[in-house]
């Protein structure tokens, strides 16, 4: 039987995505066959797990995803392998109110598949306190246990025993103490860490994670800490169906934010995924039936984007008879133009009327829960869905073209953003996870 494990945290930034890569590398140089999961709808890390591992990394949310597809997903992911290690999201207990189970936190998913937690603690300007925080975390849900601790980025021999020794007392043991090292770490911007595809050298900085891990980390007592998973298949566990048979899906580095799990259903379901690339200007493929352009950064190709003739008149033609859907990025160049980081405007496709800027930067984050108000290929009208955004772009412009979608937070609340639609063309900033109704 698989054996899953959750990497957490009390807070972000605290290094839980260094410790679970060189975890995962050091555990596949062993000959371990390990493969990662990504707690929340987070896009860029699942990309480093799979170069990792060399397999491919699934999110799991309890909040967008119905408890059916949460535990299929989890399943798919137990399957030929000997080790499950899931990554968290923010800190350990950090979730939306609502339906009890269903927050979002990482404790769902450790409390409903029996997950062992790995506390990693940011131990930088404190010692013995670690150990009240421990015990804290320890003891707040007994559904949730917390197997073994990582203190990160330790000041000296004397600082990890002052912690571990004031640990001890508590029962929860200390499988590692990593120094303070600011190599170990991933360059970042303005949406987290960079892509891993634009990573200058991945596989020599996995190399210099594992062996830190190997070198700071019991790796014996992690892989012993890993609990049985218990797995469950449902034929109610579709994300969303196909919007088409063929799709013709934008894929290059301005478009790259697409959950595997939506892929992987559209397949299952019979449909076909091709690939072009806008950035090369390519059109979408003309035996294609929908085109689908997925989030990403196409504020840092804003120029490049403006002068792919071939791919702009190619999306011209195929949205005059066929379905064409953005989220956010990719909404974005549905648009009339998009204001870069230095105030200059390039002409975007047009196909609707809104303009964007990335100069004048505002943070959308957080969990939506969409209507939809017309068909499209997210669903049918009335449909309702659960997903995220999570941009920096703010509309300039709003067009005049009808609404795609009402929207609200996890409280209910509702947001001010509804996407758009004209003829066959539909965009929002919402990024689409799971239906909840038909």
């Amino acid at each position: 039987m698989t054996a899953g494990l959750l990497i957490s945290a009390a807070r972000s930034g605290a290094g839980k995505t260094t410790v679970t890569l060189g975890i995962l590398a050091a555990l596949v140089r062993r000959g371990i066959r390990v493969r990662a999961a990504k707690a929340g709808p987070d896009y860029i890390d699942p990309a480093f797990h799979a170069a990792a591992t060399g397999s491919p990394c699934v999110n799991l949310d309890s909040w967008t995803m119905p408890p059916a597809l949460l535990a299929s997903l989890v399943a798919d992911a137990a399957d030929a392998t000997d080790l499950l290690v899931v990554e968290g999201v923010m800190g350990l207990f950090d979730g939306v109110p609502g339906v009890a189970g269903r927050e979002g936190s990482s404790a769902n998913l450790a409390a409903q598949f029996s997950l062992p937690v790995l506390l990693v603690l940011d131990v930088t300007a404190q010692s013995q306190s670690a150990a009240a925080m421990v015990r804290g975390f320890a003891s707040h849900d007994p559904d949730v246990r917390v197997a073994g601790v990582v203190l990160n980025r330790v000041g000296s021999d004397r600082h990890r025993g002052l912690i571990t020794d004031a640990i001890a007392r508590l029962g929860v043991p200390v499988v590692g103490a990593i120094p303070r090292n600011e190599t170990f770490g991933l360059p970042e911007r303005h949406l987290g860490l960079i892509q891993a595809g634009e990573h200058g050298d991945l596989a020599a900085h996995l190399d210099r994670l594992a062996e830190m891990a190997e070198k700071y980390l019991d790796l014996d007592a992690i892989v012993a800490m890993a609990g049985p998973i218990e797995r469950s298949r449902s034929n109610e566990s579709a994300a969303l169906p196909p919007p088409g048979q063929r799709i013709a899906l934008a894929s290059d580095a301005a478009f790259s934010f697409i959950y595997p799990h939506l892929l992987d259903s559209w397949r299952r379901a019979g449909a076909e995924i091709v690939r072009f690339s806008p950035i090369a200007n390519q059109a979408p493929p003309d035996n294609c039936d929908v085109c689908w352009l997925p989030g990403g950064y196409p504020e840092l190709h804003a120029a490049t984007l403006a002068s792919a003739q071939t791919f702009r008149d190619g999306l011209v033609r195929f949205a005059q008879t066929r379905p064409v859907h953005g989220e956010c990025g990719g909404y974005m160049v549905l648009g009339e133009g998009l204001e870069d980081a230095d105030g200059v405007t390039h002409a975007m496709t047009g196909l609707l009327g809104h303009t964007t800027s990335f100069q004048k930067r505002r943070l959308h984050l957080g969990y939506r829960e969409a209507r939809l108000l017309a068909q499209s290929p997210i669903g049918a009208a009335g449909t309702v869905l659960r997903g995220h955004e999570f941009h920096y772009a703010s509309l300039i412009s709003a067009g005049s073209d009808d609404p795609l979608v009402d929207l609200s937070n996890a409280q209910g609340q509702p947001v001010a953003e509804r996407g758009g639609r004209r003829g066959h063309v539909t965009g929002t900033f919402f990024h689409a996870i799971a239906q909840i109704e038909a």
